[in-house]
């Protein structure tokens, strides 16, 4: 460190490449953070038994207090443009707002939502598949749900501004994070990318090719006018929503060379029109932020590094580990290019209970973080509790390096934050600090006992008579 700020003093070292080392070497101490929670203000779930007698958890006083995000689950996550509002999708069809900014410099913290958005006759009958923030505004957001409809709320009033009936699942959605458009592609159990134009609060038009339910999108963020979809087809097609037709190819996992045309420079390439990125269904798609790679992960168990120029898949492996098998949209987290050294940036992969950190081109494991937690979990439903296999559902980076903010199915909103050398050096500090304090207070309590036993002595040994 002491040579950084050197070279960063003595001109050696610039402004950005000293901010790109720092960032990197926080990304790389990410770890979890148990003593962050967020409370949604949820009572533990009552059970009665046929005689109407309470069992279960409440059956018996408990000291422990346990806290819940949504009791029933939580599906989605998103960040708002400025990182400071997180907003939460319950299994119960329940929204919340909350603000990440409440957390001071101390490592222990409790999140209390600032809003909720209940289970209404204007709000979603079923659980919340997907929520996404305004690129440009954190004034409004949109939410996707199992109930077919597609909602856009106001974030300071949580009021329901427009809602789309599609007339079938809504497994994601996605916003341009670029676009002057403002249209919301959507993924559904209808084989066809359903555009909708929040402008005119119509369906457009929609991008047919695909066999079967899509599972997965993604915008490129720096084309504003293209767009990957995944489904359960096992292809993942790029399309041009300028043209009629729309296609521009599918992506092949056979091909590492891609197309590059007849001078190598991508002109008079004809388009791919055949063949599979995966063997099965491809639930998670997104982009490198310079656009230059596109990522697919699959119920094949397998995550494939795709050239966003020629379409070749650069062969990157990430071994044998991978877990992949719900018919879900799988959350996945790429570092920005300017928190990770050129060329190195990092992928953040949900498996099952554990939160996977891999070099993108390469593939190699940098870190393998366990979930807190037991494997099963008790959550909330409609007929009292049921036990689910916890698993992480959603993901959200914030910041350049602040961390990454995980949705579970048990209930909990988690955080992992960078935790560097430094962190723990103080930490150990506060904790000896907080035991000399404790023992200096057992001293004086010991002291004062000392006095009194030596006063009671003195009596007891002292013959008193009384005249």
């Amino acid at each position: 460190m002491n040579k950084l700020l050197f070279d960063r003093s003595s001109g050696n070292l610039g402004p950005p490449a000293f901010a790109r080392i720092q960032t990197s070497a926080l990304v790389l101490a990410i770890q979890p953070a148990p003593r962050l929670r967020f409370n949604g203000g949820e009572k533990e779930a009552a059970i009665e038994d046929d005689t109407g007698e309470r069992v279960g958890s409440q059956a018996e006083p408990s000291t422990e207090t346990k806290t819940w995000a949504h009791q029933a689950g939580v599906n989605a996550l998103a960040l708002d443009i400025e990182s400071r509002i997180l907003i939460s999708g319950g299994t119960d069809s329940s929204i919340k707002l909350w603000d990440l900014e409440e957390l001071t410099a101390g490592s222990k913290h409790t999140f209390r939502p600032t809003g909720i958005v209940p289970r209404t006759a204007s709000a979603h009958k079923f659980g919340i598949t997907h929520l996404s923030f305004y690129p440009f505004d954190s004034a409004a957001f949109l939410s996707s749900s199992y109930d077919h409809h597609l909602k856009l709320y106001a974030t300071e009033t949580l009021s329901v501004n427009a809602s789309f009936d599609l007339n079938s699942i809504i497994y994601t959605h996605a916003l341009s994070p670029i676009a002057s458009h403002v249209l919301v592609a959507c993924a559904t159990q209808h084989p066809a990318v359903r555009l909708v134009d929040l402008r005119t609060g119509s369906s457009t038009h929609s991008l047919v090719g695909h066999h079967g339910a899509l599972l997965s999108l993604a915008w490129s963020p720096t084309l504003e006018h293209i767009l990957a979809s995944g489904g359960i087809d096992g292809t993942v097609r790029l399309w041009d929503i300028r043209k009629s037709a729309g296609a521009l190819g599918v992506l092949n996992m056979e091909d590492s060379t891609g197309i590059t045309g007849t001078d190598g420079m991508g002109r008079s390439a004809r388009a791919r029109d055949v063949g599979k990125a995966h063997t099965a269904a491809v639930n998670g798609i997104t982009w490198t932020d310079d656009g230059a790679y596109l990522i697919t992960a699959g119920h094949d168990e397998r995550i494939r590094v795709w050239d966003a120029a020629t379409g070749a898949n650069t062969l990157a492996s990430f071994g044998p580990i991978i877990k992949n098998g719900h018919l879900s949209n799988l959350p996945l987290v790429v570092s920005p290019s300017l928190a990770s050294s050129p060329g190195k940036e990092i992928l953040f992969y949900p498996n099952e209970k554990e939160l996977l950190m891999f070099e993108l081109h390469e593939g190699k494991l940098l870190k393998r973080l366990k979930v807190p937690g037991p494997i099963t979990a008790a959550v909330k439903s409609r007929t009292g509790e049921r036990n689910v296999k916890n698993r992480i559902t959603g993901l959200v980076w914030r910041g350049q390096a602040e961390g990454i903010y995980s949705a579970h199915t048990d209930g909990q909103i988690r955080a992992w934050l960078p935790r560097t050398a430094e962190d723990e050096l103080l930490d150990k500090e506060e904790e000896g600090s907080l035991k000399r304090q404790d023992d200096d207070q057992d001293e004086g309590a010991k002291r004062k006992r000392q006095v009194l036993d030596d006063v009671f002595r003195d009596l007891t040994r002292q013959k008193i008579t009384f005249g």
